[in-house]
């Protein structure tokens, strides 16, 4: 009884390794062909009277009018601002949707739709193409994020890419803190705090992407 049981779990893996590259396969086939985007990350609790998510959607239309589609989370709050922004610009509108237990329904601002069962294969969607990261204010997953993304561009893994933090206000205790901890107790380098930018104005978030190495061209970033 205890070798079919592990057969029927080594069965299920294998299963699941397939579901999982097909993730992979539609989102690497799919996104490779949009053109340049921004990735724009942020609390999918943001209320439509908080006075970040009207900063979104100004950030997503400048993003497209600078030629770049948007791609968001695809949820509510600032993922939807992102949208409804690139929409308004009459841009691409792009949503990597993710299936949670307590189901996450798409914004209706969203023109292209990936639906995603694995947390990772969509981290991977959201890096791997894109020519610049902007992070809203968020909770616990628009921090892990952030630092996600600092981290795959302090360790080479994937190359260095434009990453902007919107929100001085909300951000300045966080690195005040990472300065007076991190950096002083060298958990960090000096160079590392030079890994991203921190601004209320999107303009000059869209004029730093746009200084990225290759910024129009569709790069895959990952080694």
């Amino acid at each position: 009884m205890a070798n079919n049981n592990l057969s029927a779990v080594g069965n299920d893996d294998t299963w699941r390794i397939f579901r999982i590259m097909a993730e992979f396969v539609e989102g690497f086939e799919t996104l490779s062909r949009v053109g340049p985007c921004i990735t724009i990350f942020g609390s999918a609790r943001t209320q439509k009277d908080n006075p970040y998510y009207a900063l979104t959607v100004e950030l997503a239309k400048q993003a497209v009018e600078n030629g770049f589609g948007v791609i968001t989370g695809g949820g509510p709050g600032i993922m939807e601002a992102a949208n409804e922004g690139a929409l308004l610009a009459n841009g691409k509108s792009i949503g990597l949707n993710i299936q949670l237990p307590f189901e996450q329904m798409p914004n209706p601002h969203v023109k292209l739709l990936l639906n995603f069962k694995h947390f990772f294969c969509r981290k991977v969607m959201f890096l791997k193409y894109t020519s610049g990261v902007v992070i809203m204010p968020g909770g616990f997953g628009t921090l892990d994020e952030m630092f996600e993304t600092l981290t795959l561009v302090q360790t080479n893994k994937i190359i260095r890419l434009p990453l902007v933090l919107m929100g001085e206000a909300f951000w300045h205790g966080l690195f005040e803190w990472v300065n007076a901890v991190l950096l002083r107790n060298a958990y960090i380098d000096t160079i590392d705090l030079s890994l991203f930018t921190v601004t209320d104005d999107p303009k000059e978030a869209i004029a730093i992407i746009n200084k990225g190495k290759d910024a129009r061209k569709v790069l895959a970033n990952f080694a």
